[in-house]
């Protein structure tokens, strides 16, 4: 069935099978806003006098039905439909006759699948934020526990100056809180209803689109019926950049882990059953999990400049080419979220290593701490840099490894109490 059918010469196959592509697949991820739109769309119509008592009822008695197939996971989308807004007509025809027919009046598939995708991101940035929260809370914890373990800090990856395993912990979460600022960004321009805007110019139907906004549970409406039109696309890429956001904070975290799991580093660890082995070497321990976690969250780096390329260059109006947005920004979602689940879970087992400063390679992190101690009892700077520098060179230094570190986001002074409170608030807004 197709919502665009007029009863003429049937659709070649090999176009069908080329125009169609995955969306049978793909829109039952959106078959339950699809549904909670029609819904709210059949009480509206019903206000406006054109669909009955008795037919609203009937309408949302089906709706409901099929939501209860959603949920139970029987519900399907065979080959014989386009998508899920033809499968869903064709049901509420099927049972229902005339009365099903009457559904689509006043609204065109453009704002079909824009209504269920500004639910569908909503819904899913909701449930990201949750995730984002516990991996927070659990690195806020590992840097309260291992606030005392020092580690080298790098650049130019040479050894540079203390860091600690509280400030390492600590950094990744409050990154988390910048990420969060860009899925509230997204979130907002997702909740805007753009229902009732048809085709992209709305509808001679006396539409009350305040109504839905209201059912469906959106801040406001995308008023103008062009504009709603032009957030497809629009939702997709802002969507993306928070998605991303997320993405290089977990693939650099990443990163660093494969780093100090390995032997030239020896930092942390994680249990046996939490790693693979070599088929070859018995030694060996990979980290694994993140390694996928850093490949996974660099290709989602990647879908904002993907979906840029799609839309780039696209006049006004619809066009198929948003069909393949979904194809990308679907399992980035699923991906991202999968990538925040395992990363909870793995660094809820991880092992610190609280003996690594002593390795006497790590020496020459405690330079600068003897340049500040001469600076505070009034050696200029740039001299007690210097005086420093031919102690090294001449093989003569020596390290003081007590640390003195006061200021605000420093090794003995994580501030941790104070980015809770940061999270908390952007956690809060939407």
């Amino acid at each position: 069935m197709k919502l665009w059918d007029k009863g003429e010469q049937a659709t070649s196959e090999v176009i069908e099978q080329f125009t169609v592509g995955n969306d049978r697949v793909l829109d039952l991820e959106i078959a339950e806003y699809d549904l909670r739109a029609s819904k709210a769309h059949a009480r509206m119509l019903n206000s406006i006098g054109i669909l009955s008592d008795e037919e609203s009822h009937d309408l949302l008695s089906e709706l409901d039905n099929l939501l209860d197939e959603v949920e139970e996971g029987s519900f399907t989308i065979e080959e014989d439909f386009e998508d899920i807004h033809s499968k869903i007509e064709y049901e509420l025809t099927r049972k229902l006759g005339q009365t099903g027919k009457k559904i689509h009046a006043g609204r065109s598939r453009n704002d079909q699948v824009l209504v269920c995708l500004h639910l569908y991101v909503k819904d899913q940035i909701l449930e990201i934020k949750e995730l984002v929260k516990e991996l927070f809370k659990r690195l806020i914890s590992l840097s309260e526990q291992h606030r005392d373990v020092i580690i080298p800090g790098y650049t130019h990856m040479q050894v540079a100056m203390p860091s600690s395993f509280g400030l390492w912990f600590g950094a990744y979460a409050e990154s988390l809180i910048d990420d969060l600022h860009l899925l509230n960004a997204a979130y907002r321009i997702a909740d805007q209803n753009p229902l009732g805007s048809a085709a992209g110019y709305g509808t001679s139907l006396p539409l009350d689109r305040t109504m839905t906004t209201d059912l469906l549970g959106f801040e406001t409406l995308k008023y103008n019926s062009v504009a709603a039109q032009m957030s497809r696309g629009r939702l997709e890429k802002s969507t993306s950049f928070a998605l991303s956001s997320v993405a290089a904070t977990l693939s650099k975290m990443a990163m660093d882990v494969c780093l100090y799991m390995s032997q030239n580093f020896g930092f942390l660890s994680f249990p046996d059953e939490l790693t693979t082995g070599s088929s070859i070497m018995p030694h060996k321990k990979n980290p694994d999990v993140f390694e996928l976690v850093r490949a996974k969250c660099n290709s989602i780096q990647n879908l904002p400049n993907e979906l840029i390329l799609i839309t780039n260059n696209l006049p006004n109006g619809y066009h198929r080419d948003f069909q393949l947005l979904k194809d990308t920004f679907f399992p980035a979602v699923k991906m991202l979220k999968s990538c925040l689940n395992i990363s909870h879970f793995m660094f809820g087992q991880v092992q610190v290593n609280p003996n690594v400063i002593h390795d006497e390679k790590y020496d020459y992190l405690f330079s600068v701490e003897k340049v500040n101690k001469n600076v505070m009892r009034n050696v200029p700077f740039r001299e007690a840099y210097q005086k420093v520098g031919e102690a090294i060179a001449k093989g003569t230094f020596r390290p003081d490894k007590k640390l003195r570190h006061t200021h605000e986001g420093s090794i003995g002074n994580l501030c941790n109490k104070e980015i809770k409170k940061k999270f908390n608030q952007a956690y809060n807004q939407s």
